[in-house]
């Protein structure tokens, strides 16, 4: 592993005045690639619930930090955050308007995912480590120079489509190879115990306005109740209704920011029958009731095409 030497500073500046400029709102700014988005955050903000899509976030400058129970991963000028399946977690950042937070956002493609775990499989680079859903990893030399190419690329419209998708592909080689690359791969791959979780996963994001419980969930996951229960919950730390609920709520607040329903109407797209009981769980987790939680974001973020995903709400 080749990390950032200290002549690496001018690297690293040029990557922060290239992401400044590209970034000039603060919130999320729209790039030439569906899949990426760059963001600026000029405050701190403490620790608030997210569900962060599977993806790749790099950060420039600044600092955020992420608790899953007791695990705490940074990501930040060293470190970069890989989610290869969702996961409900805590999130705080550090930022000012003096020196704010620049980080890019992207969102997995699992189509160039797969074509480049193929490829890898076929030379011989297996995913021999224990799946991880979440990871916190340093930045290397390699990809802060992967980075940096594609920031100048996206800086000139025609580089930008002509070249981006191709960097943005030796992005993810480099994640994916990298210091806790074999992790990523062997979650992504969907191994062992973590893939039957996984399955689980995916029919609670496909279908968490329909009604479902944890002998469904088990049977998906072709997986006794008491065993699922316990899997599950070493991969997401959370209980699966308890996850269940936060993918609900979560998603409610996307649809009120979006589409700009009604808590009442917003609840019943994500499956609730009661309408209080929603605005209870809603204020249990946000913090705020859903009129006052949409009307903060609007207020601070108002963004007229939110990225696509929870990410979008996760990071302010």
């Amino acid at each position: 592993m080749t990390h950032l030497p200290d002549h690496s500073m001018p690297m690293r500046r040029r990557m922060v005045d290239l992401l400044a400029a590209l970034a000039p709102l603060e919130g999320y700014n729209l790039t030439a690639l569906p899949d990426v988005r760059l963001l600026r955050s000029n405050r701190p903000l403490t620790r608030t619930p997210v569900l962060y899509d599977p993806g790749i976030v790099i950060v420039c400058q600044g600092r955020k930090r992420g608790v899953l129970g007791k695990q705490i991963y940074l990501y930040d000028e060293q470190h970069y955050l890989a989610v290869s399946v969702p996961v409900p977690f805590t999130m705080e950042t550090d930022a000012s308007a003096d020196k704010p937070l620049l980080a890019i956002y992207l969102r997995l493609d699992f189509s160039v995912v797969a074509e480049l775990l193929l490829q890898l499989d076929e030379l011989g680079v297996h995913a021999d480590a224990e799946p991880k859903g979440m990871l916190s990893t340093p930045l290397d030399e390699n990809l802060s120079l992967s980075v940096l190419r594609f920031l100048e690329a996206i800086s000139e419209p025609v580089a930008a489509r002509v070249l981006g998708p191709a960097l943005v592909r030796e992005i993810y080689f480099r994640v994916l190879t990298g210091e806790q690359g074999p992790s990523m791969r062997a979650a992504l791959t969907r191994q062992g115990q973590f893939g039957k979780i996984a399955r689980a996963l995916r029919k609670i994001h496909q279908c968490f306005s329909e009604p479902l419980d944890v002998t469904q969930l088990a049977s998906e996951a072709s997986m006794s109740v008491p065993s699922f229960h316990a899997h599950f919950k070493a991969v997401t730390d959370t209980s699966p209704m308890q996850y269940l609920k936060s993918t609900r709520l979560h998603q409610a607040r996307l649809l009120m920011l979006r589409q700009h329903v009604t808590a009442a109407v917003a609840s019943v797209q994500v499956g609730y029958e009661s309408t209080s009981q929603f605005s209870r769980e809603f204020k249990r987790l946000f913090g705020l009731s859903p009129l006052d939680e949409v009307e903060r974001m609007r207020r601070h973020f108002a963004l007229p095409d939110p990225l696509p995903g929870a990410e979008y709400v996760a990071s302010h």
